[in-house]
């Protein structure tokens, strides 16, 4: 599963891992893929200075990355209590009447209410890049689309490609004019923020839309032969974010939430805007459909849904209110059901790519 691309970032497999948990990107690299860490959680540059530690200590050497969310454009002196003071009261009886509802306890005192969805402002995303790029990371990632200028060329500066997430070719055309390295074109079916135009559809038009610039598949890729099916379309690589979800080194930190993803099938998620304001693919959940119900206020725009809901799903999570449990997941979810190691999953995309080829091998009668 070798391309240009995937040689010249020095990985052994084309296979790009996206996680939020240093030892799921650890292992991916270790692996032959690309480990990619996401940072949107690392509101402390301490804390993420400790997990890059643990990466270099944990990569063999080997290539990784980092994700941000940060916007193209700044937004300038304006705080998080500014951003606190913009949401309606109503919106916050909705979520306190949900809670009571279902009999949500609250967090201990003097528990933090832990991954406040920050990272999309501009003093954060940029702690976190000042932390980064004192470490040997060869991609920058963004899930948002192409970062502010200044930052694509302090990347390069470092010798760091820039990555950008797309979900429609138009977007995928100012990623490049953006001066972007890669694009990473998600479909709908991808877990997270999504667009609208499937995986099959988008990842030819981007590839067409941007060339000669490599891009990555994603969304509805578990397998190798779905791996198989992305190269085929012209990507340079698949990325991969879902399926590391229920490996043995991924810390949800939930025993419920585990059993939940492992029992799911593919129709079990829905894109929504109940966790961040902004369409994102995750289990649906009685908290979605609360959401989603026309009778309620409905969402919130992006960033003040994922505040207000930020202490509510800690709770949610820490006490493990199963009917409210969720995490954002892509439709592969139907493919995972058991729990194994980061290395057992690249071995199975292995066999599965192997397949593949000979079978189109065989069909092209080259076998």
């Amino acid at each position: 599963m070798q391309t240009e691309l995937s040689n010249r970032l020095g990985a052994e497999h084309a296979v790009f891992g996206f996680t939020p948990f240093p030892a799921v990107a650890a292992a991916i690299t270790r692996a032959g893929g690309f480990g990619v860490l996401g940072a949107v959680r690392y509101t402390a540059p301490d804390a993420l200075a400790r997990d890059l530690d643990w990466m270099q200590e944990h990569t063999d050497g080997l290539p990784y990355g980092l994700d941000v969310v940060m916007p193209a454009k700044k937004v300038a002196g304006v705080s998080e209590a500014d951003v606190e003071a913009m949401i309606p009261d109503g919106h916050r009886r909705f979520v306190d009447g949900l809670l009571d509802t279902y009999g949500v306890p609250p967090l201990a005192e003097g528990e933090e209410s832990g991954w406040r969805i920050t990272g999309w402002m501009e003093q954060v995303a940029r702690t976190q890049l000042d932390v980064a790029f004192d470490y040997p990371i060869t991609l920058l990632a963004n899930a948002l689309g192409p970062p502010p200028p200044d930052v694509v060329q302090r990347a390069h500066e470092h010798g760091v490609l820039v990555a950008a997430l797309a979900g429609s070719p138009r977007h995928a055309r100012h990623h490049k004019a953006a001066g972007i390295d890669i694009v990473v074109a998600q479909g709908y079916e991808a877990g997270g923020h999504t667009g609208e135009i499937a995986t099959m559809v988008l990842t030819p038009e981007v590839v067409a839309a941007v060339d000669p610039l490599p891009v990555l598949a994603a969304g509805g890729i578990g397998s190798g032969e779905q791996i198989a099916a992305g190269l085929a379309l012209g990507a340079q690589g698949v990325w991969l974010g879902s399926i590391w979800l229920t490996t043995r080194e991924a810390e949800l930190h939930s025993r419920r939430l585990t059993a939940k993803l492992l029992a799911a099938g593919p129709g079990d998620t829905v894109r929504s805007r109940a966790l961040t304001g902004k369409p994102a693919r995750q289990l649906r959940t009685e908290w979605t459909d609360a959401w989603d119900d026309p009778a309620g206020p409905g969402p919130l725009p992006m960033p003040l849904q994922g505040l207000l809901v930020a202490e509510a799903n800690s709770r949610i999570q820490r006490h493990e209110v199963e009917p409210l449990l969720g995490t954002p997941v892509g439709q592969i979810v139907g493919r995972m059901t058991s729990e194994r190691s980061v290395q057992a999953v690249f071995d199975d995309l292995t066999r599965g790519f192997e397949r593949a080829i000979d079978r189109i091998n065989r069909i092209a009668g080259r076998a």
